[in-house]
């Protein structure tokens, strides 16, 4: 008895992959349809880092993702503006009362309040942002684009810094405004503009400063978890060091607690003595300026001696 013939193939496309069944019974299915070159237009480089700055933005704040990934950032957001309300709120119910008015904190002070958001956004937005990459191996897919390696971390601080930007800069400009409206913030254009610009510099002085450390120590891991843990292991022993060095020694050691310093160079920066080390703001601007390096080249230096597949 002759063998029933295997029923025909179907028609070929052009540019089709076609995949035989299995056992050989000649079956196919069109796979894909080939490649089409890419039309559009060419954006660069610069293009490439503002995308993935904004996704990044994105991940972190939980946008077009799950629900439960939005709570921290906006428990996190909403511990930072709270407390500029109610102070605003104090001085608007109580306009002729200096007794009450005297406790609300100046723009510089404000920072006492919100260092918990602060921190909790350190420890959860770089993470967030480099970690998963390395993890999934979405870097190296990453670095196949026109990104490279510097211009790539670039990508990522630019979504680190904004994030920080908005608990670190917002807050205090918003007391600013509400006081003016008031008629109790500065008084003249000159004064407005100065103490503007005091907030923009306080709060931007942060921002990096956080933006470089959280960075470089998530750079040392692939894991958000050990990653949050160090930046929060970070922040407390040195301030915990710097504390018992200072009880026995010159108050000049709180250039070594990362806890504090930003937030003494912001008070500094608005004309006040900094809480406890009395630092000026040379101290304060130069030890500032070497940790932020110091944390910028480690991140430099661990994704230059990664091993990716492009």
């Amino acid at each position: 008895m002759s063998a029933i013939p295997p029923p025909p193939l179907p028609p070929s496309v052009p540019g089709a992959g076609v995949a035989v069944g299995a056992f050989g019974t000649g079956e196919a299915r069109i796979l894909e349809r080939g490649y089409r070159r890419y039309d559009g237009p060419r954006l660069g480089r610069a293009s490439s880092v503002r995308t993935v700055a904004s996704h990044a933005i994105q991940r972190v704040l939980g946008i077009k993702r799950p629900a439960w990934a939005k709570v921290l950032p906006v428990v996190a957001i909403a511990i930072a503006y709270i407390p500029a309300i109610v102070f605003v709120g104090i001085v608007a119910l109580t306009p002729n009362d200096p007794t009450v008015q005297q406790h609300v904190p100046t723009y510089g002070q404000y920072y006492a309040y919100i260092i918990s958001a602060i921190a909790l956004f350190v420890a959860i937005v770089a993470p967030e942002v480099l970690c998963p990459d390395r993890r999934t191996g979405m870097l190296g897919l990453y670095l196949a684009s026109p990104l490279s390696r510097d211009t790539y971390l670039v990508g990522k601080a630019m979504a680190v810094a904004a994030v920080l930007a908005t608990v670190s800069i917002g807050p205090p400009f918003i007391m600013m405004i509400a006081f003016s409206v008031q008629g109790h913030g500065p008084v003249g254009p000159g004064d407005l503009v100065l103490t503007a610009l005091r907030i923009i510099g306080a709060g931007a002085a942060i921002t990096i400063f956080f933006t470089a450390m959280s960075l470089g120590i998530s750079s040392l891991t692939d894991r958000k978890a050990f990653a949050s843990a160090g930046i929060i292991l970070a922040l407390l022993v040195t301030a915990a060091v710097s504390g018992a060095l200072q009880a026995n020694g010159s108050p000049t050691y709180e250039l070594l607690n990362l806890f504090h310093l930003p937030f003494d160079l912001a008070v500094a920066i608005h004309g006040g003595p900094s809480s406890g080390a009395r630092l000026s703001v040379l101290e304060a601007t130069g030890a500032t300026l070497l940790w932020t390096l110091l944390f910028a080249a480690v991140a430099r230096f661990r994704y230059a001696r990664l091993q990716v597949t492009r």
